[in-house]
């Protein structure tokens, strides 16, 4: 009874300690027990591993335009830490994920549904957005409570470990239980979308173009009851985006890192509502 009050002393104790990370530009409070450095290396061996089976396309008009995209999006970021990468990778699925340090993968299936430049910075913000909230380590924290590993300082062995790779991996694709994964990856998913506004609007992209894509991604598909998704429905989605939009119009303070004047907010934002 008294080892078992000490963990649970030690692992409240610990809890506490990593909820030390907030959020860029939401300012929320994070459990983050994986250092950024152990982050970027777990993310960059996971980048090369994933372009190694790929087939990346270089030199091609959609190619730079994913590049051109990124790094105008990049320099509104501030992570000079980052070692920004923008690839385009032949892939039927309408999908692109950003990995610690920059690492963007963009797969030409996006390209049916983002129809235009401002499209496509949405997908590359809202992914990019991903990387700057730590969300890939705050599953990885998450899931290292829930399965028990690594939680009382096993991190430290080191992150060439294969079971540090494997939970990074997994936290990076498909959360696990309902209740317990899913309803935080909805969350992150959200907060990734406001982020990623945010540096739209910095970068000078057209936000209703945001709305438009997701209105695209929705066509032809029968969304699963939300509780059940990893992500929100099109409809939230759509929803809460649009409300985001008219609160930054109203408050163009909100772009206060770019510092705006009123009436460049107002032409970004536009005048009317997709």
């Amino acid at each position: 009874m008294k080892l078992q009050k000490t963990f649970l002393f030690s692992l409240t104790t610990l809890l506490i300690v990593g909820c030390t990370a907030k959020t860029p530009y939401t300012n929320r409070s994070q459990m983050i027990f994986v250092s950024q450095k152990e982050e970027l290396a777990l993310g960059e061996k996971s980048y090369k591993d994933a372009l190694s089976t790929s087939k990346v396309i270089v030199g091609t008009k959609d190619a730079n335009r994913i590049n051109n995209i990124g790094q105008r999006i990049a320099k509104v970021a501030n992570r000079d830490d980052f070692n920004w990468e923008f690839n385009l990778v032949e892939n039927d699925s309408q999908n692109a994920f950003c990995l610690p340090g920059g690492k963007v993968v963009v797969y030409t299936g996006i390209l049916k549904v983002a129809k235009n430049d401002d499209q496509l910075a949405t997908v590359i913000s809202h992914e990019i957005a991903h990387a700057l909230a730590r969300h890939g380590a705050e599953r990885m924290s998450a899931s290292m409570v829930q399965q028990g590993i690594g939680v009382v300082g096993n991190i430290a062995l080191g992150v060439t470990a294969p079971q540090y790779q494997n939970l990074f991996n997994q936290t990076y694709g498909i959360g696990s239980q309902v209740g317990v994964m899913l309803p935080y990856g909805r969350m992150q998913e959200s907060e990734a979308d406001e982020i990623g506004i945010y540096l739209m609007a910095q970068a000078g992209y057209d936000l209703n173009e945001a709305l438009k894509f997701w209105d695209n991604m929705s066509q032809g598909k029968n969304e699963t009851i939300e509780f059940f998704s990893t992500h929100p429905s099109s409809t939230t989605r759509i929803n809460d985006i649009k409300a985001l939009i008219l609160k930054m119009k109203n408050n163009p303070t909100m772009l206060q890192k770019s510092s705006p004047t009123k009436e460049n907010v107002n032409n970004l934002l536009g005048e009317k509502l997709y």
